[in-house]
């Protein structure tokens, strides 16, 4: 299995897009009262006509027995900045 090194993920623009979202998520979440590394985090692009959307949730690790606590953060790829935030019910 390959691996690859910092420098060639630096030069990898989706990688690079998914880490600016990633990260802008991650302090949009902690402000919002939500640890990061305590949840279970999916990230799902979003097409839109202004260019590409990350959606990134937050949700519980036991989501199965649970019902709610769910964070969804939409950044904006071209604007680098949060789009939207919800709170699952």
């Amino acid at each position: 299995m390959a691996t690859a090194s910092l420098q060639e993920m630096q030069q990898d623009d989706l990688v690079m897009s998914v880490a600016r979202a990633l990260s802008l998520a991650n302090e949009t979440a902690q402000a919002q009262g939500t640890v990061p590394a305590d949840a279970l985090v999916t990230i799902t692009e979003e097409n839109s006509p202004g260019g590409r959307l990350w959606r990134i949730h937050y949700g519980p690790r036991d989501y199965v027995p649970r019902r709610g606590g769910d964070l969804i953060v939409v950044v904006d790829d071209a604007a680098q900045g949060v789009q939207r935030i919800t709170r699952g019910q």
